[in-house]
């Protein structure tokens, strides 16, 4: 699919896709193809590829929006809070990644052609209703 094919499913910027697909290639998950009939194709088998590949390849982005705001404040309070969350926090953030290993884009994959297909039915029905 092309940078604006993909930007179009995912509703954001064909930019936006890009650079995210640019990492993925780096790390040989995708490939790019210039000219007439290019775009991106994957590059790896997607039962082999899972979403802590993909986040990692991403440049393991912050997972949580919580947490520390910044590492050496000067209100008390922040630094109590800091504290008590911490460790909190990185073991969350420990849980979530060992699940992102166990999800493959197989399995993602699964699941968005099991609600395409009953996407496409509902609307079926709708139509033949409306009729």
């Amino acid at each position: 699919m092309t940078s604006e094919e993909l930007a179009e499913v995912m509703d954001t910027n064909p930019v936006v896709i890009r650079r995210l697909m640019a990492g993925l290639r780096d790390d040989g998950y995708v490939r790019a193809e210039k000219g007439h009939g290019g775009g991106w194709t994957l590059a790896r088998d997607l039962s082999k590829v899972t979403l802590r590949d993909v986040h990692e390849a991403l440049g393991s982005p912050t997972l949580l929006a919580i947490g520390n705001r910044t590492e050496s404040p000067g209100c008390l309070v922040e630094q109590a809070v800091n504290a008590a969350l911490g460790d909190a926090m990185h073991a969350a953030e420990e849980l979530l990644l060992a699940r992102f290993g166990e999800i493959t884009l197989a399995m993602l994959s699964a699941n968005v052609n099991g609600r395409l297909g009953a996407r496409r039915r509902r609307q079926h029905r709708e139509t033949h209703h409306e009729s």
